[in-house]
C-alpha cells in the first residue's frame, strides 16, 4: 500500500501498476451493487456482500492481470463474492422468502393510493418479482441493468466482458423468458 496524492490508499501488485482502489470501487459502485441485487434479492446482503468485494479487490487474493480490464474483473469478483455469501446463508429458499415477506409501502406517505390501484400495483410488482425469481440470475441481471439502471447495451457489455451482440441476443432471449414466466404466472394465478 502506498499513499495516493490526495491521500488515499493505492494499492500495488507487483504485476499490475498501480491502481486507486478507492475510486475504482466508488466509480463501480452502483452497477456492482445492482449486479448483486439481482442475484441476491436483499438489500442488507448487498452491504455485506459490497464490504467482501472492496476487500477482496484491495488484499487481491486473485490479481487484475490487465489493468484495463478493471469492469469485468470486478464484475466476476462481485459474482464469486455473491456465490460465497450465498453459501453461507445456507438455501437460496431462505433469502427468497424473507424478501417475498417484506410489505410494498407507499413511496410517500402523505399520499394514499386509490385501494384498487394499490393492489394492482402490489399484484403486478408480487408477480413480477416471482418471474424475476425464476429467471437464470445472469437474465435477470441484465434485465435490471437495462431497465432499472438505463444502461446501453455498451455499458452492459464492457461492465460485463462481453460484445454487445451478445448483450442484445441475452437481452432479447431474457425478455422473452420473463414474458412466458409472466404469462404462466398470471394464468396460474386465474386458476386459482
Amino acid at each position: 500500500m502506498v499513499s495516493g496524492g490526495s491521500g488515499q490508499s493505492v494499492h500495488c501488485a507487483p504485476e499490475a501498476s498501480c491502481l486507486d482502489w478507492s475510486r475504482l470501487l466508488r466509480e463501480h459502485e452502483r452497477w456492482l451493487r445492482t449486479v448483486v441485487y439481482a442475484r441476491l434479492g436483499n438489500p442488507q446482503a448487498v452491504e455485506e456482500v459490497m464490504q467482501e468485494v472492496a476487500l477482496a479487490a484491495v488484499e487481491q487474493k486473485a490479481p487484475l492481470a490487465d489493468p484495463t480490464k478493471v469492469a469485468p474483473w470486478l464484475y466476476r469478483l462481485a459474482v464469486r463474492q455473491a456465490l460465497l455469501y450465498r453459501r453461507r446463508q445456507g438455501r437460496q429458499r431462505k433469502l427468497l422468502d424473507r424478501y417475498a415477506q417484506r410489505q410494498i409501502s407507499p413511496a410517500d406517505g402523505n399520499h394514499r393510493p386509490d385501494p384498487l390501484q394499490w393492489l394492482l400495483a402490489a399484484e403486478r410488482h408480487r408477480l413480477l418479482q416471482r418471474a424475476l425469481e425464476r429467471l437464470p440470475k445472469r437474465d435477470a441481471e441484465i434485465l435490471i441493468l437495462k431497465y432499472t439502471e438505463d444502461w446501453s447495451y455498451r455499458q452492459i457489455a464492457e461492465h460485463l466482458g462481453t460484445t454487445e451482440g451478445a448483450i442484445q441476443v441475452r437481452l432479447h432471449r431474457a425478455r422473452a423468458k420473463l414474458r412466458q414466466l409472466l404469462a404462466s404466472l398470471a394464468e396460474g394465478d386465474g386458476q386459482r
